[in-house]
């Protein structure tokens, strides 16, 4: 059985993951973050803080255009302010977090042509790792977040279905078998994350995709990455054209 990264334990280990009422639901965003202090343990590093930062975004924990409090964050997870804006300068340079000068650390708002490049570097990673399938490989990751997903689209909770789709997205960039594939696809879900919060209906955007993942998971199952490439490449291709036009939308209102 595959270890679970670090992203994956992130997003498993919180309160969110198991409540079907969404991230924010009854429960403090302070107090869920503490749930994440556990995470980082007697060896805290500014990496691994960036990771739960990094994970909390691509869950939709962080919004685009938020500010990010030190003072509550830090409090809530445990570590020196020093510590945390090293791990926000890390996820600065990941075009996920922006600094105003006298203002704050903010969650970055993106734009079309951002969007046009994370699904030009998605399309490079995800259909080169299935394109390259010299067998059946173990789909235990992405059987699983199809499976959160149908539970997710059960108890109606959108914002869930949609970091099914992030676990699942990660399990294909997965089968590439490489620790730097898997780290820049975390930060390329992230990214991806902030461009879902433009739309407006979470449902109408993340439901269709729920069958897609099932078929394309079905065909890497057997083996066929030529297929299952064709498949993904074209599931790119609308979601893409989806959120181009919602973007479009929003800039014309």
């Amino acid at each position: 059985m595959r270890p679970l990264s670090v992203w994956e334990l992130a997003i498993q280990s919180t309160p969110g993951y198991r409540r079907s009422g969404g991230w924010r639901g009854a429960v403090s965003p302070d107090l869920e973050l503490a749930a994440d202090r556990r995470l980082l343990g007697r060896t805290s590093t500014v990496e691994r803080l960036a990771d739960i930062l990094r994970a909390r975004i691509t869950e939709g924990f962080f919004t685009p255009g938020e500010r990010l409090a030190e003072d509550s964050i830090g409090s809530a997870l445990g570590v020196s302010r020093n510590t945390l804006r090293e791990a926000f300068r890390l996820l600065t340079h990941e075009r996920l977090l922006v600094h105003e000068l006298n203002r704050g650390v903010f969650v970055c708002k993106l734009t079309v042509e951002d969007l046009v490049d994370v699904y030009t570097v998605r399309k490079l990673v995800e259909c080169g790792a299935v394109r390259t399938l010299a067998g059946p490989p173990n789909v235990e990751v992405l059987a699983g977040a199809v499976a959160q997903g149908e539970q997710a689209r059960k108890n109606g909770d959108w914002r869930g279905l949609g970091t099914a789709n992030m676990v699942f997205h990660q399990g294909i960039a997965a089968l590439a078998g490489s620790s730097r594939v898997d780290e820049l696809m975390r930060g390329v879900l992230a990214e991806l994350r902030l461009h879902f919060q433009s739309m407006a209906d979470p449902r109408r955007f993340h439901e269709p995709y729920l069958g897609r993942n099932r078929e394309i998971l079905a065909v890497i199952e057997t083996g066929d990455g030529p297929a299952a490439e064709r498949l993904l490449h074209k599931y790119l291709d609308d979601s893409q054209h989806q959120l181009v036009e919602a973007y479009t939308a929003a800039a014309e209102r």
